[in-house]
């Protein structure tokens, strides 16, 4: 079982940046495939990225068209962390993001299928 916390959210104003940090414990992310999901308040839950399992695979990475140009997603394995860099922000990417994670797969991935989620990080995106 893989534990995962999410930190760095906070407020930020329309163009500017943030980092995501979604570390794990209990297990080895090399493994996973890592997604960053968010929902906003009376929305939906919706994807934003994934980066796929790394060991035998390309560790693919894939995004929202909504977020394409403006946030990257990466990992650092010595820290067993996956990053969000947000940038270009816009007061429409206001709400609560959540790293999950599943064994064994590569991206795209939909929300119903991870396994383990974080409490989530709140994005917020105001002047």
């Amino acid at each position: 079982q893989v534990q995962l916390v999410e930190s760095g959210g906070g407020l930020v104003q329309p163009g500017g940046s943030l980092r995501l940090s979604c570390a794990a414990s209990g297990d080895t992310l090399d493994f996973y495939a890592i997604g960053w999901f968010r929902q906003a308040p009376g929305r939906e839950r919706e994807g934003v990225s994934c980066i796929s399992r790394r060991d035998g695979s390309d560790g693919s990475t894939n995004y929202a068209d909504f977020v394409k140009g403006r946030f990257t997603i990466s990992r650092d394995n010595a820290k067993n962390t996956v990053y969000l860099q947000m940038n270009s922000l816009k007061p429409e990417d206001t709400a609560v993001y959540y790293c999950a994670s599943r064994k064994w797969t590569i991206c795209p991935v939909n929300d119903y299928i991870m396994d383990y989620w974080g409490k989530g990080a709140l994005v917020t995106v105001s002047s």
